[in-house]
């Protein structure tokens, strides 16, 4: 099973997440002019080599408007920004530092949290205009981006996840929440760019460490916050956590929400084949640690996984529209759709539909079957799984090539010719698909 495993001993940050899985991609440059082209207001993204205590790995930076988020603006939550995690937060600023509560202080990078905010150290004076944007503006910017549906759903759930814990954190609703302009466009951007990497490295399980958080406080205009600070500590209930001899706020509430979205499971790193290896990079630098998110993509030898069966039964549905549904969830990333003929009350007959998919894609196709059938209900069954590890070959066979797909593990090799560039040869000879079978392996015989 192709998995990905984030190791979080320094915590979590959207732009580090961003960088490390970067370092993962095949074609990492290409993928940041896509990421530049999809039309997010004013951003430049530019990703460099950097270093930490003898560790190579990418750093990533976001400018909106040739402007990094904490650069010109007034920083209420001064959390001194100890980690590095540049961009990480977006401050709900509609004022000077008069600090009503007419806008939370939104920590969606909310409270500039320990990541390098001390650098800039603006005094309580401004008196800076800026704009402000809700949940509500974010899912439809969302809206206007060329995105394919699932990198969409993904960017829109981190985000409601994020307005969810700030909202609780600060006694309101979610929908009352703001986010500052720069900030917002920035922390979109390292969203969008996670949950586009997610959807092209397509890793079938997503696993991590525990995550490290940090101890002690972070300064805000209020006073001392404990670490984690609130809306990260709403977003990491239920995930293994733990504080260290760091002192400062490790995970961001987007690092927070982008794991809490995507890990499916939290603990040692499993036995794996790993392809490559991802190092994200914070700004800071501490006396004898790495200041980074480690990132490993490969195999999992033990081909194990939780999964989710959806079901439900059509008795007032054509063929035809039953396959189209069929078709669409397989498209939007289901591992597997099928269906059984079935007989309901009355004698009437009828199929059951089912589609399995993986755990993080269970509410997104849940949706599609809503839309896609008549069906008033959608059954879940969650289970574990083993496969065999599976890989794609092109073998050149004397009729041309033919990719072959290959399943192996726990003493077990199969190899399957792919059926169309079968078919294709099959047309081209004039033969039926047994034949072109037995021809190729008999030219193959005497080769």
């Amino acid at each position: 099973m192709r998995t990905l495993y984030l190791e979080c001993a320094m915590g979590a940050a959207g732009d580090m997440l961003l960088a490390a899985l970067l370092e993962l991609h095949p074609d990492p440059e290409g993928f940041l002019r896509r990421l530049e082209g999809l039309g997010l207001p004013g951003v430049t993204v530019s990703a460099r080599r950097a270093e930490s205590c003898g560790l190579a790995g990418t750093h990533v930076t976001v400018l909106v408007n040739g402007q990094e988020e904490g650069e010109g603006q007034p920083i209420h939550h001064d959390h001194d920004r100890h980690h590095g995690h540049d961009h990480e937060h977006p401050h709900d600023h509609s004022h000077p530092h008069d600090h009503t509560h007419d806008h939370p202080h939104d920590h969606e990078r909310p409270h500039s949290h320990d990541h390098d905010h001390g650098e800039h150290d603006h005094p309580h004076d401004h008196s800076h205009s800026h704009d402000h944007h809700t949940v509500a503006d974010i899912l439809s910017l969302l809206e206007t981006l060329p995105l394919s549906e699932a990198v969409r759903h993904n960017a829109a759930a981190v985000y409601t996840l994020l307005a969810r814990a700030e909202g609780r954190a600060h006694g309101r609703e979610m929908d009352q929440i703001h986010f500052h302009e720069v900030g917002t466009v920035d922390a979109v951007t390292d969203v969008v760019a996670v949950c586009m990497l997610m959807e092209e490295l397509a890793p079938e399980r997503i696993a991590a460490s525990p995550v490290h958080v940090g101890s002690g406080f972070v300064r805000c205009a209020h006073g001392l916050l404990p670490v984690p600070a609130p809306a990260t500590a709403y977003l990491l209930e239920g995930v293994p956590t733990y504080g260290g001899a760091v002192e400062g706020e490790l995970c961001t509430p987007t690092g927070a929400a982008l794991l809490k979205h995507f890990v499916t499971s939290f603990g040692p790193m499993p036995a794996m084949a790993v392809e490559r290896w991802g190092y994200g990079m914070g700004s800071r630098t501490f006396p004898g640690r790495p200041n980074c998110v480690r990132a490993a993509i490969g195999e999992d030898g033990t081909g194990g996984g939780t999964v989710a069966e959806l079901r439900c039964n059509l008795d007032d549905m054509t063929g035809e529209a039953v396959a189209f549904a069929a078709e669409e969830l397989l498209s939007a990333g289901a591992l597997d759709v099928w269906t059984a003929p079935i007989t309901m009350k009355k004698g009437r007959p009828a199929v059951t539909l089912c589609c399995l998919c993986r755990e993080a894609d269970r509410e997104r196709l849940t949706g599609l079957i809503f839309r896609h059938t008549t069906t008033l209900g959608v059954r879940c069954c969650r289970m574990e799984r083993r496969t065999l590890r599976r890989t794609e070959e092109i073998r050149e066979t004397p009729l041309g090539p033919v990719r072959c797909k290959v399943a192996q593990g726990q003493g077990i090799r199969r190899e399957k010719a792919e059926y169309e560039d079968l078919a294709a040869l099959a047309r081209r000879e004039g033969l039926g698909l047994a034949e072109i079978r037995e021809k190729i392996k008999n030219m193959e015989q005497k080769a």
